[in-house]
């Protein structure tokens, strides 16, 4: 069966991929730099739509291969499914076909999440990037029934998310590996770091599985061991530098890759000294990309980071 046209792109569906054993795509993902996106807010936390038409721009113009709209680095929980609608139709159409558009949609309620990747099919998106659910902690058969009852009501391309981080549940190799041959399920963004997870994942999945690293510090050695590129929280800040540190790195040229990686390893860290997004949100707000608007419970970066964020972005090459 040959690919819906309504779901080939250069950025995200290889022409080249196998025909599916069904409706639903099951070829790869966007390989590169894709960025998890923040959400730009006013300083009454109301979506800034004017900045977010910026920051779209701006990817597009430094190399990012994708955007996901919509995940924890784009405030998530405190989204309201309005808000997630409007963002991903306008990120649609700004990015023209220019850049894939990929839609966050979990939720630790099985059912919130299935109607969630209904409506958000019929937008004109590339992909639905679904996290395993938080708080709850269900077994490793409870997360693939979670997924597989997902899978089955998306019509777009499905890329699992595993961030044990922040959900307190860890979905292993084994289970991603059992996911990864549904149908329509294209991919992962793993965010357990380094390489050997990467390796287990691939071992335990068909060919063609995509693996997505979702931890900055750590994605060079995770793209040398078989991943295909990294959902980045730095790409924010760094969308160009980042895009060329992981062509290296997909180029297989390792020691590139590192002189490349090297000046953005302080930042990949110093994103992180608070609960992500409130040190990037406040490095591009520093840049004067967006606003200083933030969402309860989160608050503005801690005073005490605020030197090192600074150092991090200097050393980047973006800042004084």
């Amino acid at each position: 069966m040959p690919v819906p046209a309504a779901l080939r792109s250069k950025n995200l569906l290889s022409p080249l991929a196998p025909p599916a054993t069904d409706s639903r795509v099951t070829a790869a993902v966007a390989t590169g730099s894709l960025v998890a996106i923040v959400t730009p807010m006013s300083a009454d936390g109301t979506v800034d739509f004017s900045a977010w038409k910026g920051l779209i721009d701006w990817h597009i113009e430094s190399g990012t291969r994708a955007l996901v709209v919509g995940g924890t680095t784009g405030e998530s929980p405190t989204l309201s499914e309005s808000e997630l609608r409007e963002l991903t139709e306008r990120a649609c159409a700004a990015a023209c076909g220019r850049i894939a558009i990929i839609a966050g949609a979990g939720s630790s309620s099985t059912a919130v999440t299935v109607a969630r990747v209904q409506w958000l099919s019929g937008l004109p998106i590339d992909a639905l990037l679904v996290v395993t659910p938080a708080y709850n902690r269900p077994t490793q058969e409870g997360l693939y029934r979670h997924f597989a009852a997902i899978a089955e009501a998306a019509d777009k391309p499905l890329i699992l998310y595993n961030v044990p981080s922040r959900t307190a549940v860890d979905m292993l190799p084994e289970t991603t590996g059992r996911l990864a041959k549904l149908p329509g399920v294209i991919g992962i963004k793993e965010a357990v770091p380094g390489a050997e997870r990467v390796r287990q994942i691939l071992a335990s999945s068909p060919a063609g599985f995509v693996v997505l690293s979702g931890d900055d510090a750590t994605a060079l050695e995770a793209i040398l061991a078989g991943a295909r590129g990294v959902v980045s929280v730095t790409a924010n800040v760094a969308p160009g530098a980042m895009a060329k540190m992981v062509a290296a790195a997909l180029a297989g040229d390792g020691p590139r890759a590192a002189q490349l990686d090297a000046p953005l390893r302080k930042l990949h860290q110093a994103l992180f000294l608070e609960a992500n997004p409130i040190p990037v949100k406040w490095a591009l707000a520093e840049l004067g990309r967006i606003g200083r608007g933030i969402r309860l419970p989160l608050t503005e970066l801690s005073e005490a980071y605020r030197p090192q964020v600074r150092a991090a972005l200097q050393e980047a090459g973006l800042f004084g």
